[in-house]
């Protein structure tokens, strides 16, 4: 470990348990890189993901943003390309649009897609895929509502899913964030979250809730925190 970073693993009680917004305003403090971090949850969920009836996945629009510039692609034809373009999308296009991905053209950070498009955008599943950019209708990015679809893209919309080790990831901001801003994107992420929680899920579905910015240590916060604050 870096001596940066075991600076800031110093200021961090491993063993406490921390209240919500004391967390957030300790991550920004151990946010010491020379660049802006991302101030990151991570939310260890009670779910077991090797069955289909525990999948949890769904996109969220925190809003106050995330700080990130997000590049946004739409496939769409007919009416729908000037609703991408007015609502602010770097590229709309078609299967000219496709050839430029297979060709190896890949800076965006999101695809839209129409319904009706999504024979061309099917055939680069094996580029897409992989990266984590098929457009998938559970989170909204295959839709005829391309225009609401790409301003709220815009605005913070981020996409969560549980891997394998029931783990979701989340970014809630920059560390120049006001602790108030990354408060607001932390209730509304969490809140989503919990409203996801599948049927089947038994037992506690909120295990272990920590913060972190990108090159700092986790803090660990209260489980009863967040019951307070979601009521």
């Amino acid at each position: 470990m870096s001596k940066r970073y075991n600076k800031s693993l110093a200021k961090v009680d491993r063993h406490k348990l921390y209240e919500i917004k004391e967390a957030l305003e300790l991550a920004k403090e151990t946010a010491t890189a020379n660049f802006d971090e991302t101030i990151e949850v991570s939310v260890k969920l009670g779910i077991d993901t090797t069955k289909n009836d525990q999948q949890v996945r769904g996109a969220v629009v925190l809003p106050k943003g995330t700080g990130k510039e997000v590049k946004v692609i739409v496939f769409a034809q007919g009416e729908k390309v000037k609703e991408a373009e007015s609502a602010g999308a770097e590229v709309v296009g078609g299967e000219e649009l496709a050839e430029r991905i297979q060709e190896g053209w890949l800076d965006f950070d999101v695809v839209v897609a129409t319904p009706d498009m999504m024979s061309v955008v099917g055939k680069l599943g094996p580029i897409l895929g992989p990266k984590g950019l098929m457009p998938n209708p559970k989170v909204g990015t295959v839709t005829f509502e391309v225009e609401q679809a790409v301003k709220d893209i815009k605005a913070g919309k981020v996409e969560y899913r549980a891997d394998k080790g029931s783990n979701i990831h989340l970014p809630l901001g920059k560390d120049n964030f006001d602790v108030e801003d990354l408060y607001e994107n932390f209730r509304t992420a969490l809140e989503t979250i919990v409203k996801a929680r599948p049927a089947t899920a038994k037992g506690r579905y909120l295990l272990n809730i920590a913060v972190s910015s990108t090159m700092g240590p986790g803090i660990k916060i209260d489980p009863q925190a967040i019951i307070n604050m979601i009521g």
